[in-house]
């Protein structure tokens, strides 16, 4: 009986997998108020679209975007990673076009594209998300002059750096915060546990590697910080199902879940609702949810934030200094600054001191060695 209650349950949503986009995890487009404007045909500038064009002909440094699939406006992985190259612009006199792919079959086309300009000649093209991994082994070889990054993926070839955030070490702290949440009476906001229950929850998009790692680091945090706490989990099957996302939730709730972590991209929106409709909390990922989706404020204890805006802004330092290392890659955890916990805007100063006291000093014993994260589950 024991072995049961702490066992992870494994649950999945049949159908939708094979068809769905592997975007980014956040790398898809909500159906929420949009942050930075959005362009239409795939076609996309930065935000001072009217000195663009005289910015290209006297800025030192050029760069391409190409992000992941449905691009900007998702409230978090890609609006992140824009955030970084608009930092460049402003600080590193460079300027920067970008595409938006609809699917996995125009990342090719829109890369090559960045790679075969004449005018101007790009310095560096910035592949958002893994799902770009297939389109740049084509593109890579055959244009080894060109400068490549690509991130959440690693690719191996001599022109290309590749980027990899630590997921599963981030999840990790929020599963450990989101195991001792469960375990007290705590309300807050539209929210409440259910310590008599003792169960969170993980929603992922598609199950695919990538996303396995915040399954398994939450699960790892959950259990190192109380092992009596079940995990249910469940794989929606799409990163842009709104509504998968809230029927998913809406049955860990109903199972006894007050908390549910997602790394679902656009379906994730869906878990906000269904925990302010239940009346329970949420975890966000990629970027801070609570503040880029307010209105769900009421209900995110916290986000797993990846700095995706420093992995761009570095890539591209690194190209102006004559520091791009093609073939490298390079790490992106808790040691390195490139994941945080961010305790929600309206929800975190509720959170009691010593349970974020706890999250800290588990995030030390991670970067000391001394808790070892799976990634796998």
């Amino acid at each position: 009986m024991e072995e049961e209650r702490k066992a992870i349950r494994r649950r999945r949503v049949l159908g939708g997998i094979a068809g769905a986009g592997l975007g980014s995890i956040a790398g898809c487009a909500t159906v929420e108020e949009t942050v930075l404007g959005s362009s239409d045909g795939g076609d996309g500038h930065d935000d001072h679209a009217d000195d663009r064009h005289a910015e290209e002909t006297t800025a030192g440094t050029h760069v391409g975007m190409v992000y992941a699939t449905a691009g900007l406006d998702d409230r978090s992985f890609n609006d992140t990673a824009h955030r970084g190259v608009q930092r460049s612009r402003l600080e590193r006199d460079v300027s920067f076009d970008y595409r938006e792919p609809d699917g996995t079959d125009e990342m090719e086309e829109f890369q090559r594209t960045f790679a075969e300009s004449a005018d101007p000649e790009y310095d560096l093209v910035c592949c958002i998300g893994f799902d770009q991994t297939g389109a740049l082994q084509e593109t890579a070889p055959r244009h080894t002059d060109q400068k490549f990054a690509i991130f959440d993926a690693v690719l191996d070839e001599p022109n290309v750096v590749s980027y990899v955030f630590q997921d599963h070490q981030g999840s990790f702290l929020v599963g450990s915060l989101a195991a001792q949440m469960t375990s007290v009476g705590f309300g807050a906001g539209r929210g409440s546990t259910r310590p008599d229950e003792l169960t969170v929850g993980f929603v992922g998009g598609v199950e695919v590697p990538v996303v396995q790692k915040f399954e398994a680091g939450f699960a790892a945090g959950v259990e190192h910080a109380d092992a009596d706490v079940e995990v249910l989990t469940e794989y929606v099957g799409s990163f842009g199902d709104v509504d998968g996302g809230r029927e998913a939730a809406e049955g860990m709730y109903d199972d006894g879940a007050d908390i549910i972590y997602h790394a679902a991209g656009g379906t994730g929106l869906g878990v906000f609702q269904a925990a302010q409709e239940r009346e329970r909390f949420a975890l966000g990922v990629d970027a801070d949810q609570s503040r880029s989706n307010p209105r769900y404020s009421d209900v995110i204890l916290a986000s797993m934030t990846k700095r995706m805006d420093t992995a761009v802004y570095n890539a591209v330092g690194s190209v102006i200094d004559d520091a791009f290392e093609g073939g490298s890659v390079v790490p992106l955890g808790l040691e390195d600054d490139g994941l945080e916990v961010a305790y929600g805007s309206e929800l975190g100063p509720a959170i009691p001191d010593e349970l974020k006291s706890d999250v800290e000093e588990t995030r030390a014993a991670i970067v000391d060695g001394d808790v070892e994260v799976p990634s796998e589950p």
